[in-house]
């Protein structure tokens, strides 16, 4: 049974245990705080029955936690003391060197977890940041935000010098790299009457290599990036957020697929071959605030107070087919208050292995069922009596 965690506008951090396609997922809460929004949630991805978690609060606190049998406990917690009351937290990550977080206005923090004596190290970035996002080998990490164009750092370097890093003598060089940094993006061409056209990152995120990212701006447009190519887009999409720009963008299990939702209510699959919408999910009556995809469903957060369970099917074999299969919205959750976040434990044997050994021609049948029609109608109206 996957596994996903919820935080919302009043510091709580809840369970959500997603069962069958029969039955109601399992709500419960974990932690609750003084009414501090949450910003940021961080799973550590492990099959361990003890697994790390993180969360960072709008008043610029962090707080380490230890995961075990549906109980959440307090290993750490601290303060980032470059924190600004104007500020927020765009990144989060908890690794097994620690917990990783980034501020808007350039404070990179790593806090080794579960070892005395180790002191946390600090690094400065640019400010106005909009989204920061660590790889997978924690190798690099990447950013871009308001008027800063996508950028990738080696995470080791990046806690280097950090003092120089932030002196206005390299900030005035333009095409001048800071310490650590690898690549910098370059700004799209000039639009059709010449002019320079305003860099607005909202949201970003690696794709299936270290050396691709996706981006995705205030203006609604996603674009990707090669590293080793060059320094502008291999694809810019223009207008794919249809109301307020990108709000979030988080890569599918699939391959070229990538979940996008606006700042209206539309959420869609999208094929990063060619940047066509492949499915929208009907019937989301708020913006989608935050995702997290998993080998067997789709979790969205959204500020009409419901959390969504989603089913999801990966692109068509070749880019520009039909999709046969469509996401639908099979769970809503009432959540009381407005979720801001919500982060999948990483753990894809959970679903798969269990039910495989003793249930394989189960499987195939409830997979047969799920496609038919009148049974997915079926299935949701019982699960929305069940909230």
């Amino acid at each position: 049974m996957p596994l996903f965690l919820t935080g919302d506008e009043l510091g709580n951090i809840k369970s959500l245990q997603v069962t069958t396609p029969d039955a109601p997922s399992e709500l419960k809460l974990l932690h609750a705080t003084s009414s501090v929004a949450v910003s940021a949630l961080s799973l550590a991805p492990t099959a361990s029955t003890s697994k790390s978690v993180a969360a960072a609060y709008a008043d610029g606190s962090v707080t380490a936690f230890t995961l075990q049998d549906n109980q959440l406990q307090i290993s750490e917690q601290w303060k980032e003391t470059r924190f600004k009351p104007d500020q927020n937290f765009v990144g989060l990550q908890v690794t097994d060197r620690g917990v990783y977080s980034c501020t808007s206005n350039g404070a990179l923090r790593l806090v080794p977890t579960g070892a005395d004596g180790k002191r946390p190290l600090l690094g400065c970035l640019p400010t106005r940041l909009g989204a920061w996002r660590l790889d997978s080998d924690q190798a690099t990490f990447a950013y871009g935000g308001d008027e800063v164009e996508p950028s990738v750092w080696n995470t080791e370097r990046a806690f280097e010098n950090a003092s120089s890093s932030d002196s206005s003598s390299i900030k005035r060089k333009r095409d001048a790299l800071f310490p650590g940094e690898i690549w910098r993006a370059k700004n799209v061409q000039n639009d059709g009457l010449g002019l320079r056209q305003p860099v607005r990152i909202t949201s970003l995120t690696y794709l299936s290599t270290p050396t691709n990212l996706l981006t995705g701006t205030q203006f609604g447009d996603l674009r990707r990036y090669d590293t080793r190519a060059a320094r502008r887009p291999v694809s810019n999409w223009k207008g794919v957020g249809k109301v307020g720009g990108i709000k979030a963008i988080e890569k599918g299990l699939a391959n070229h697929e990538v979940f996008v939702s606006d700042h209206g209510s539309n959420l869609f699959a999208l094929d990063l071959r060619n940047g066509r919408v492949i499915y929208s999910y009907k019937g989301l009556s708020g913006a989608v605030t935050s995702m997290a995809s998993s080998p067997s469903f789709l979790v969205s957060t959204a500020l009409d107070r419901y959390c969504r369970i989603h089913t999801s099917f990966p692109p068509p074999p070749e880019a520009g087919q039909n999709q046969d299969n469509k996401g639908q919205v099979v769970e809503k959750v009432f959540m009381t208050s407005v979720p801001t976040v919500v982060a999948w434990d990483g753990v894809e044997a959970t679903t798969s292995a269990p039910v495989a050994e003793a249930e394989d021609d189960d499987v195939w049948d409830d997979m047969e069922n799920i496609e038919d029609s009148d049974d997915e109608s079926k299935g949701k109206k019982r699960r929305r009596k069940a909230d």
